[in-house]
């Protein structure tokens, strides 16, 4: 059975942060040492990144708060509030971008009711609240109560590929499941100053923001869909585990982001590949440059520049997760959606008359690599605007139910 993804779409808080002033506000704090410095310095100007949302108003000088939790912006000092008080506005900010995600992502296939919506799977590692944001999902638009729902926490970067993995399975078992899967994370809310140059990276990368995508293998779903989900594989890398990780700690959480992570990226890669490619030997038997478009999880400018350079790509095979990480940063599991949007998004290849195939890939705590292959749909460029065959009539009816469930009182 064939399984498309029918819509995806994004979504980030309003809050910008630009790299450069971000950079002056940490180096300017009074605890760091010498080192640590110029680590700042080092990190922040090479991480590749322009600009990055926030859902923490207070981090920018814009703002104005009389009780500051994270900035002080009278004083200049980046304040250390409790992990409770982080995740109370996890509970509250992440919500408002799981509902804006998934809402595009519905008004996008307006040929789908409300109710058509059969599973939904929501992705976070950067807070915790019960009733969650499945929950939240199903009350704030509307969805069937019945719906079945299903959260992956704390899975980390590589999470956007099990979960789209697991809609694959639920539709391969239920021909009329329509599924949407949303991910959203509030990485900047566990930033803070520190000399350790783990803390110093992830606050120099990580950022805010949400994607969300509707699978189906519905009959006549290949007419109106933007991607094939192909094959996805999962490997763990024989060394890694103490190199990157996530823990939960007294004042937010706590990124492991070691320095040799791109080189044991390096180092297993094209075995990390393998199983994914083996799916079609035909495949397999090309030059990796064979394969048009890779969307790569830009984890850090680092680890793009070692998957470059290791499989042999060229720098416009590289660009949209270039791009995505200059404009937005890394974004933990939403990232990767980012990238397969910015990739739809563009015009067929030169020379191309049919589909164009994806290879995509993202890394995360274990070390964990997960791969997907996916096949990017001839309408897909087009599909990612608005459809000429839609009516309006139809979209007006979709948008008037959103927005009446969205009006509704929540339990």
């Amino acid at each position: 059975m064939t399984v498309y993804v029918r819509s995806l779409e994004t979504a980030v808080p309003k809050t910008k942060l630009i790299q450069s002033e971000a950079r002056d506000v940490f180096a300017a704090q009074p605890g760091l040492s010498r080192l640590g410095s110029r680590l700042v310095n080092t990190c922040f100007d090479g991480a590749a990144i322009e600009t990055r949302f926030t859902a923490v108003q207070e981090l920018t000088n814009a703002s104005r708060s009389e009780n500051p939790q994270f900035y002080d912006q009278q004083t200049g000092l980046l304040l250390n509030p409790s992990t409770k008080v982080r995740n109370d506005i996890f509970a509250r900010e992440a919500t408002k971008l799981f509902v804006e995600a998934s809402r595009a992502a519905l008004q996008a296939a307006p040929e789908l009711d409300l109710l058509d919506i059969t599973h939904l799977v929501t992705v976070s590692c950067t807070g915790f609240f019960n009733p969650g944001p499945d929950y939240k999902v199903v009350r704030e638009l509307g969805l069937n109560p019945a719906v079945q729902r299903y959260h992956l926490g704390f899975m980390g970067c590589y999470a956007a590929f099990p979960a789209l993995r697991a809609a694959k399975l639920f539709c391969e078992a239920d021909p009329n499941a329509v599924v949407l899967v949303v991910c959203a994370e509030l990485c900047s809310l566990h930033v803070r100053t520190s000399n350790d140059p783990d803390t110093i990276m992830g606050s120099a990368l990580f950022a805010d923001g949400a994607a969300a995508a509707v699978v189906t293998a519905r009959p006549g779903a290949e007419e109106t869909a933007l991607l094939r989900l192909d094959h996805f594989e999962t490997v763990l890398t024989p060394v890694g585990e103490d190199s990157m990780a996530w823990n939960i700690g007294d004042h937010g959480f706590e990124m492991v982001l070691g320095n040799y992570v791109p080189h044991i990226i390096n180092d297993h890669i094209v075995g990390a590949l393998q199983p994914l490619l083996a799916r079609e030997p035909e495949l397999s038997a090309l030059p990796y440059t064979a394969i048009p478009h890779w969307a790569i999880h830009p984890g850090g400018r680092s680890i793009l520049d070692k998957v470059q350079s290791r499989l042999g790509l060229s720098d416009r095979q590289l660009v949209p997760a270039r791009d995505i990480l200059r404009n937005y940063g890394n974004m933990s599991s939403a990232t990767v959606l980012f990238v397969l949007k910015h990739i739809l998004e563009q015009p067929l290849e030169d020379g191309h008359a049919g589909d164009e195939r994806i290879c995509s890939m993202a890394f995360g705590p274990g070390l964990t690599v997960e791969t997907g292959l996916f096949t990017k749909l001839r309408q897909a460029a087009a599909g990612t605007q608005r459809r000429q065959g839609d009516s309006a009539a139809e979209d007006d009816v979709m948008v008037h139910q959103i927005q009446a469930a969205a009006e509704a009182p929540v339990a």
